[in-house]
């Protein structure tokens, strides 16, 4: 053996024990490793229920979005942990608007509001969007017009289906032409029959950094960005289950027509209907106001009015009065002509209107078994004993505005909210 190999030996022996300190040591840390303290957030799954596959013969309902408390980086890695289903995902068939041109034109800019407040301006996730808004119409949970599936739930201040619809954005901000543009032409080709494959027959999403309580009942199928995407579990997700059809008359959406020719047009149309009506109507003498109350007007509608041209309608009898009470009927035979009303009276209304800028309020109200396109908030309560209509309402506090500024919408495609739980408002 030469010299070398003195030196060999002890180079071997140096490493036999920087090894064994290397794992030694760690577990010597792990074994005496202090209690870390953890918060727990539970959800329906994490409680180990087994989520309720509703059967074919029973429609699964649709709940407001309510988010379970957690903060953005919780909410990740909770959804993280969620398995994407393993079951076949297949496309959603192509989608062709069959309507007449006037409802088509409104569809494509509900579609087109929808998909670029709910994504942000990102091509693929408005595709996704859109497709899920085109599997809601053909699902029998959801309503059958464009319009109606994208502004459901929009009286409500929290829970309605599209964030954006009910948390004041589209009075805060109005798209950049280019980005509206594009939007368009997205929403164009998903009315079209351009199907987005990956979201499959979806129905519902949200954004990684939330987690609402429904996700527990649902399939996670895709992710999309920092969308993900689920559809029911059994029967209601399989395409047989998609199978209802566009119905005739897509409705107006007022907010949609600063930037909506379509919308803006139906809008004009219907005030300029119920102008024109009331001050014909006034002409006569046929609308007077009461006698003994000159601010309240109690009256008949005129037959052929839209309940959309309502308001316009209340406006032109108010003329310039600062306060000022319009209830009408449909029926003349039912029509009241005095104060207070009697309970049959008030269950008949129609529509009211009431304005008092001392209290800063101003209220249309439609009585929505009558006409049920409106809904929530603006519907009328149904009384179960006799009331004065005419006194004012005890005044509210505002709310606390929102500052003006980018929107962080719980489901667009933007920088994750700083609050530990996003503000909201359902599908």
């Amino acid at each position: 053996m030469s010299d070398l190999s003195r030196p060999r030996g002890g180079i071997r022996a140096a490493l036999f024990v920087i090894a064994g300190t290397a794992s030694v040591v760690p577990a010597l840390l792990v074994a005496n490793a202090p209690d870390i303290p953890r918060t727990s957030h539970r959800s329906p799954q994490r409680t180990g229920q087994v989520p309720r596959v509703v059967s074919p013969t029973e429609v699964p309902p649709v709940e407001p979005v309510a988010f379970i408390d957690m903060t953005p980086d919780e909410a990740r890695a909770y959804n993280q942990s969620i398995p994407f289903s393993t079951d076949p995902n297949p496309a959603a068939r192509p989608f062709v608007y069959r309507g007449s041109a006037e409802d088509k034109a409104r569809a494509l800019d509900c579609l087109a509001a929808g998909v670029l407040y709910e994504a942000g301006d990102d091509a693929k996730g408005e595709q996704a969007v859109a497709q899920v808004v085109l599997n809601r119409l053909r699902h029998p949970a959801f309503p059958k017009t464009v319009c109606g599936v994208v502004f459901e739930g929009q009286e409500r201040s929290t829970g309605c289906q599209f964030t954006f619809t009910c948390d004041g954005a589209l009075t805060k901000w109005q798209p950049p032409e280019a980005a509206w543009t594009r939007a368009r032409e997205i929403a164009a080709r998903a009315l079209n029959g351009k199907v987005f494959r990956p979201v499959g027959h979806s129905t519902h999403y949200h954004t990684d950094w939330v987690v609402p309580y429904w996700q527990a009942s649902l399939d996670k199928v895709a992710a999309v960005g920092s969308h993900l995407f689920f559809r029911w579990s059994g029967w209601w997700g399989t395409p047989p289950a998609f199978n209802r059809h566009l119905v005739a008359g897509e409705p107006v959406v007022p907010a949609l027509a600063p930037f909506s020719p379509a919308h803006r047009a139906a809008t004009d149309a219907s005030d300029d209907a119920g102008a024109a009506l009331a001050e014909g109507a006034v002409a006569t003498g046929s609308m007077a106001p009461l006698a003994s109350e000159p601010d309240t007007f109690l009256i008949t509608l005129p037959a052929g009015l839209a309940p959309e041209g309502f308001p316009a309608f209340a406006l032109t009898l108010c003329g310039s009065r600062k306060h000022c009470t319009v209830m009408a009927w449909r029926d003349a035979a039912a029509t009241a002509f005095s104060v207070p009303l009697s309970q049959v009276q008030m269950e008949t209304m129609a529509f009211s209107y009431f304005r008092d800028p001392a209290i800063g309020l101003e209220r249309t109200l439609w009585n929505c078994g009558m006409y049920p396109a409106f809904k929530g908030a603006r519907c009328m309560k149904r009384m179960s004993t006799t009331i004065l209509p005419l006194a004012s309402p005890t005044p509210q506090p505002s709310p606390t505005p929102t500052p003006s500024g980018e929107l962080t919408g719980v489901r667009r495609a933007s920088a994750a909210p700083t609050e530990a739980k996003p503000a909201i408002p359902p599908l």
